[in-house]
């Protein structure tokens, strides 16, 4: 009797949820058919691929298809780490996303900051608009400019060397390519990347401003007593997600600015153009396969931990 009345009790409960799911999608069906294209294009192009992971076990045979190929087990992987210069490549992929998020947070929480105190609206707009317009310039136009910049007869180089300057060819100094491609993303990126720290930070409480007033605070102590620790949450949540992706190379900056440029491999070339090299070389799209699912694993593994250690300092950070 017992067992019966919990599997009642079960199956009411089952009901009473599904006629409370079936209610909710009813009353707000408006709503949820505005997400629908979004839900569509979300299975269209990330989870209805992954039946291509496949592609990492297989010894790829185009006529033969996915499931008419053999297997190779985990072959396709050793080809990235048999590579003598893996540790090089992991190294450059680690050391220029990490600057790339460290910088691009900073001057975008910088230029947020800076965009809210501007008080005059045209003029706010007009900075805003001119700060995100370098995203949506490609880097093929940016390779354009930058050779005329600092190529063999760029102005920049025309310019120092008229003023009796060595300058080194910029094409033949690996050392000097980090900080190139930091100035670039932050060019690009940094204006873009305030679009999120500014609706945070409109949203924020406005008494709190006024009260601060009141006390005598200066726009600079309420910036660093309010707006910054509010925003803290954001700028953790932010760099989380920045962290999933730090294994995987800028390919299009990097290929577009450089190309196939050897003299600049040590310090520029990283896990995405090298696969994009041996793609070319080898046609082999399994070893390929097998790179981006190895860099989607750890940054799976990276999102997880970070997360988990902003849950345990920030617990209203964290994502999950």
């Amino acid at each position: 009797m017992k067992k019966k009345s919990c599997s009642l009790k079960k199956d009411i409960s089952c009901k009473n949820r599904l006629k409370a799911v079936w209610e909710e999608l009813w009353t707000n069906k408006l709503l949820y058919a505005m997400t629908l294209p979004g839900i569509a294009w979300l299975a269209l192009f990330h989870y209805v691929p992954l039946y291509g992971v496949l592609i990492a076990f297989k010894k790829f045979n185009y006529r033969l298809g996915i499931w008419g190929s053999p297997w190779a087990g985990i072959d396709n992987f050793r080809f990235l780490f048999n590579y003598k210069g893996a540790g090089r490549i992991f190294f450059n992929t680690i050391f220029l996303n990490a600057f790339f998020i460290a910088s691009g947070t900073f001057c975008a929480v910088a230029l947020a900051l800076v965009f809210v105190e501007i008080k005059n609206r045209p003029y706010k707009k007009a900075v805003q608009t001119i700060a995100i317009f370098p995203h949506f310039v490609t880097w093929t136009v940016v390779a354009m400019f930058l050779g005329g910049i600092i190529g063999q007869q760029g102005i920049l180089v025309k310019f120092l060397a008229g003023l009796g300057m060595r300058v080194p060819s910029f094409y033949e100094n690996p050392g000097a390519w980090p900080a190139i491609f930091v100035f670039l993303k932050i060019w690009q990126g940094a204006g873009y990347g305030t679009i999120v720290y500014v609706a945070a930070i409109t949203g924020f409480d406005q008494e709190m401003y006024e009260a601060a007033k009141i006390d005598g605070a200066s726009r600079w102590q309420q910036m660093a007593r309010i707006t910054l620790p509010m925003l803290k949450p954001t700028i953790i949540m932010l760099t989380i997600l920045g962290i999933g992706n730090i294994f995987r190379g800028d390919f299009g900056m990097i290929y577009a600015v450089i190309g196939d440029n050897p003299a600049l491999y040590s310090t520029t070339d990283v896990i995405d153009t090298f696969v994009y090299r041996a793609l070319r070389t080898l046609n082999n799209l399994g070893m390929s396969t097998a790179t981006g699912l190895f860099q989607s694993f750890i940054g799976f593994i990276l999102v997880y931990f970070t997360n988990r250690l902003a849950r345990k300092f920030a617990p209203d950070s964290a994502i999950f």
